[in-house]
């Protein structure tokens, strides 16, 4: 089993910036992909953006592009999410994920939530008018 754990939420104002990181423990001797995503209040948890297993291959959705930046750190066994010009509507739970990997080809094999079978408890980010 995988456990993540998400840290660096909080109430930020519009325009301000934000660190998300997410600690992997358990089996992190294994290959996985990793996955950002968020779900506001009333609606479905969507995409953010996702990096393969060696950070050779990155993915970015429509819905933040530009103003997130994902990468990670393997020795540390932590995935990142930078994200810059936050907006209210940017008002979500972040969720981390992660996907193992049965080759180790520089590939992504997903960048939907139903690609991912381990999930975080999220972090609570608030943007703020």
């Amino acid at each position: 089993q995988v456990q993540l754990v998400e840290s660096g939420g909080g109430l930020v104002q519009a325009g301000g910036s934000l660190r998300l990181s997410c600690a992997a423990s358990g089996r992190t001797g294994s290959k996985f992909d990793m996955g950002w995503f968020r779900q506001a209040p009333g609606k479905d948890r969507e995409s953010i953006a996702a990096i393969n297993w060696s950070g050779g291959r990155t993915y970015y959705a429509d819905s933040m592009k530009g103003r997130v930046t994902i990468s990670r750190d393997n020795a540390k066994n932590t995935v990142f999410l930078q994200m810059y010009s936050l907006k209210p509507e940017d008002t979500a739970v972040y969720y981390c994920a992660a996907h193992e990997r049965r080759t180790t080809s520089n590939t992504l094999d997903s960048t939907t939530r139903d690609g991912y079978e381990h999930w975080g408890q999220g972090t609570q980010v608030t943007v703020s008018s």
